[in-house]
Parts: C-alpha cells; sequence; structure tokens
C-alpha cells in the first residue's frame, strides 16, 4: 500500500460502531494534518470528510433486494445476469473546504449530488 510520505495505513472492522470510531479517526487525522482527502462513501462527507465520489449504497441495496425477491419467487441464481454499480455520487463538504483554506470550483459543485455547507 502507498501512501503520502511515511503515512500509510489500513483499518477493517465488522462491527458498525468501532468502523464509525475509525473513520472518524481518519478525518480527525486529514483535518489535523491538512490532507484534502477524498473519500468511497457518502457517510465520511456527512461526518466531515472533504468529498465522497462512489457507488450510491442506497441504490445497490435497492438493487439487491430485487435479486432477493426473483430468487424467492423461483429465479435460479445462476441465470441472473451479473449486476455492477450504475449509480455513483459526488458529495462535498463545504465547512471542511473552508476549514482546509479551499476553494471548490463553481463547476464542481454544480456537478455534486449533495453540498454540505
Amino acid at each position: 500500500m502507498r501512501g503520502l510520505g511515511r503515512w500509510r495505513a489500513s483499518a477493517a472492522s465488522r462491527d458498525p460502531a468501532e468502523c464509525q470510531r475509525i473513520v472518524r479517526k481518519i478525518i480527525s487525522l486529514a483535518d489535523r494534518y491538512r490532507v484534502p482527502a477524498i473519500y468511497p462513501y457518502r457517510f465520511f462527507a456527512e461526518l466531515g470528510g472533504l468529498l465522497s465520489y462512489g457507488i450510491d449504497q442506497l441504490d445497490n441495496f435497492r438493487r439487491a433486494a430485487t435479486y432477493v425477491d426473483r430468487i424467492l419467487k423461483g429465479a435460479r441464481p445462476s441465470e441472473l445476469p451479473v449486476q455492477v454499480p450504475v449509480k455513483f455520487e459526488l458529495v462535498i463538504n463545504l465547512k471542511t473546504a473552508k476549514a482546509l483554506g479551499l476553494t471548490i470550483p463553481p463547476l464542481l459543485l454544480a456537478r455534486a449530488d449533495a453540498v454540505i455547507e
């Protein structure tokens, strides 16, 4: 795994509370060292991260539910097509941008699915 200078990190946990604690710590370290970081999921930006760009998890859960429905109605899982994420979202946290002294270009703000102020 490559990192910035000497910084390298990896974290994993099955406990949701522990995951949230780890996420908050990562965001707090990025803020402390003034690292403008981009995260993979919306909740990172909602918890104070600068920006997130990744799959729309709610959309994926909805699509998974349709698969479960089809299987419960008798479809054979081996005959169902493989699905890939089709909806991605960009979330920008302007409060964090301001704290980092960054100006987000208007074009990027216009393309964002959500802007946290």
